[in-house]
């Protein structure tokens, strides 16, 4: 997190700076050496899974094309369902990667020069065309791939958690409220975001210590 986003989120919201006083900086290592092809595929394969379940799915996937670091759009596209299923990837999972392989070749799916000059809005339309891939991964891409500064993951269960609890409400914010609330926040909403999971962080970690 820059300092600029800091000294806007600690003058636009107060709960937040206590926040920030108690955490310190958060900050959000971008990913940057993949293209959006490659980070869609990696997010498909994390979907609805634990970290470390996708991870040995991923490395099999992988590891069925040696010659490559990672597989190409053509590489999958020229490979058999059979083949596929033998990383363990479900059935929805390979439809999702194929679709993948197949808009990036049609160009729908940009390159990373190309997606650095779209807008985020403009990313999450064109993303969200791809089968498997709805705006909630589209802006994790956003956050954790590219390293956007103003992504608020509305539909994001740990940051409406996280926020409920800062924020002592009674029920979680629906996901229109929380974006009511984050426009205070731009144009460091990925900032806030990354705060929110950590107030839901401290929360879990403080639950599970011995009274």
């Amino acid at each position: 997190m820059s300092d600029s986003a800091a000294s806007h989120l600690r003058k636009v919201d107060p709960i937040l700076r206590a926040v920030i006083r108690r955490h310190g900086p958060c900050r959000v290592e971008p990913q940057t050496h993949y293209p959006p092809y490659e980070a869609l595929v990696r997010a498909v394969a994390y979907q609805q899974l634990n970290g470390r379940a996708a991870e040995t799915i991923l490395g099999r996937f992988i590891a069925l094309f040696p010659d490559r670091r990672f597989p190409e759009p053509a590489d999958i596209l020229a490979a058999s369902d059979a083949k596929l299923r033998e990383s363990g990837f479900s059935r929805a999972k390979i439809a999702a990667i194929r679709d993948i392989a197949e808009k990036t070749l049609a160009g729908v799916v940009p390159t990373r020069r190309s997606a650095l000059r779209m807008t985020d809005e403009e990313l999450i339309e064109r993303l969200t065309a791809v089968r498997g891939v709805g705006r909630w991964t589209v802006e994790m891409l956003l956050i954790f791939n590219f390293g956007r500064p103003d992504v608020l993951p509305a539909d994001d269960y740990g940051v409406r958690a996280g926020f409920k609890i800062a924020y002592r409400r009674r029920e979680l914010p629906s996901p229109q409220q929380l974006l009511a609330y984050g426009e205070r926040w731009r144009p460091f909403r990925s900032a806030a975001t990354c705060y929110m999971w950590r107030v839901l962080q401290e929360a879990k970690k403080a639950a599970k210590r011995p009274e």
